[in-house]
């Protein structure tokens, strides 16, 4: 049975929120070096959360991160690429520029960098961004956002998977602008309204050390077209990779039994 760890609540700000280190006092060259050496793998992990029948490109400087294909709305990627305080994406939609996002600092550790970008509001067609930094733990992490932009009122839920046929599940309803902790194990995610309706539904797959994002996206525009209230989970996990997981464990619980079970008997 899975089950639901302490809450880690962490604020998600409208830009840049990567962590911020203060410089340390270096003694001698060799402490210089030595901290030059390191090198820290920064994954970033992008959302276009922005309702637009278009895709959008990335682009850090002049290299474009999305060559090989464009990122739709409401599509995630993952990218592994040099960042460092003072690069900017720059987000554009054909050749006009939709946004610019600038990196203020990065951690001094391995890290997933995420960005979503989406409508600052239901008037105009002006970006806003959200980021987070997820740190490294041994559960799965999920940021909980909301980008969408109407009178909408719905939130999200998550549910054990049903096994077996059984209908009585735990539930547990998510906070916006908060990063949870999960046990490994499969889960329903739904957008409840206030009127008790489900609006969207979605499934996630939850694997150790891995960092999820669940994204309320949709604009209830003003002007031009509005998109409908849906649910967006980045990565969609393998399904085996998490059975794989547990017969491993199951394996090496055996191994060890055994091993227990020899030096009784020698004993």
């Amino acid at each position: 049975m899975t089950g639901f760890t302490a809450c880690l609540f962490i604020g998600l700000v409208a830009c840049v929120s990567a962590i911020r280190r203060e410089t340390p006092h270096q003694k001698g060259r060799h402490a210089v070096n030595f901290v030059n050496a390191l090198e820290f793998k920064h994954r970033l992990r992008i959302c276009n959360a922005y309702p637009y029948s278009a895709a959008m490109d990335v682009y850090k400087g002049k290299l474009s991160l999305t060559a090989d294909s464009s990122m739709p709305y409401k599509g995630c990627r993952d990218f592994v690429t040099p960042l460092k305080a003072g690069d900017k994406l720059e987000f554009r939609v054909g050749d006009s520029n939709a946004g610019t996002f600038s990196v203020s600092d990065l951690p001094n550790n391995d890290a997933v960098l995420f960005l979503a970008i989406h409508r600052h509001d239901t008037l105009g067609t002006a970006v806003s961004f959200e980021s987070h930094v997820f740190a490294n733990l041994l559960n799965a992490q999920v940021a909980i956002i909301d980008t969408y932009k109407g009178t909408g009122k719905a939130m999200p839920e998550i549910m054990d998977a049903p096994v077996g046929g059984k209908k009585s599940r735990r539930s547990e309803r998510l906070r916006f602008d908060s990063v949870v902790a999960v046990n490994p194990g499969i889960y329903d995610v739904a957008l409840v309204g206030q009127d008790g309706s489900s609006k969207a539904r979605s499934s996630l797959v939850a694997l150790n050390r891995e960092s999820y994002v669940i994204m309320r996206t949709g604009v209830e525009a003003k002007q031009g077209p509005s998109y409908p209230e849906d649910i967006v989970i980045y990565p969609r996990s393998d399904v085996a990779a998490l059975q794989g997981g547990a017969a491993a464990q199951k394996a090496m619980v055996s191994v060890l039994l055994a091993a227990v079970a020899a030096i009784a008997s020698v004993a």
